[in-house]
């Protein structure tokens, strides 16, 4: 059955949600990334009674609201086809497709270029693909080499330096409890210093591997400014978890 839109007033405004009666206990409110609300209800709930749910919860919910307000939209499907947009190093840069004799990429004039024997769009994004490959690996290994320095400087966390390239729908990188650190290659399309700041986040969980308040604490001895960085990070890139 389709979601009915319902509404309550809030201060000078209203807050829309779409109502789903599912075979529950407990009545839930969710909050998704566009801004939508959707409250799922036990069968037989009074509408009253579910309005007077989403009126308490009406402080909770703009915040969420307002807080996925800071982070761009999710893009559509890519179709590896001229004129789209591509990030690199926090640049944004636009595609441009050529036909060559060799396969090529380039960043030239604000521009991404690739030159292709075939144009079709599963050839583009496999060349795509290989060359952020390829700088990420490159990258990833400069700006890991720098922040080792700077975590054994300030907290004397040790490591070998080696990392995995993986790619994470949710994670820009992640640390096991092996200390094995995996990074994933979308990141080389964020500035440098938010690379910087998900590497030292996961050197900290050599040490602490959770969120607690002591890996907040190592955190900030290494990176004063992660705050920062991570806000940039969120706010410029597609969201994900770390």
């Amino acid at each position: 059955m389709e979601a009915k839109l319902h509404s309550i007033e809030y201060g000078q405004s209203e807050i829309a949600f779409h109502l789903n009666f599912k075979e529950r206990k407990t009545l839930a409110i969710h909050v998704y990334p566009d801004r939508s609300v959707v409250v799922d209800a036990p069968a037989n709930t009074s509408i009253d009674k579910i309005k007077s749910r989403v009126i308490k919860r009406a402080k909770w919910i703009r915040k969420q609201q307002r807080f996925f307000e800071r982070y761009p939209p999710a893009l559509p499907a890519r179709k590896y086809i001229s004129g789209e947009a591509f990030r690199y190093l926090g640049r944004q840069y636009t595609l441009k497709i050529e036909h060559s004799i060799i396969n090529q990429v380039k960043l030239l004039r604000g521009q991404l270029y690739v030159y292709a024997t075939y144009q079709n769009p599963k050839h583009i994004k496999e060349l795509v693909d290989t060359w952020y490959r390829d700088k990420a690996n490159r990258m990833f290994k400069e700006r890991f080499t720098e922040c080792l320095k700077q975590v054994k400087r300030k907290i004397s966390i040790e490591h070998d330096g080696q990392f995995k390239l993986r790619a994470m729908k949710t994670r820009w990188g992640s640390c096991s409890v092996k200390n094995q650190i995996t990074l994933n290659p979308e990141l080389i399309a964020a500035h440098k210093e938010c690379i910087d700041y998900v590497i030292i986040h996961e050197l900290c969980h050599i040490v602490e591997h959770n969120h607690s308040k002591e890996f907040y604490r190592l955190l900030e001895k290494a990176m004063p400014d992660w705050e920062k960085r991570k806000d940039k990070l969120e706010t410029t890139m597609e969201r994900r978890d770390l």
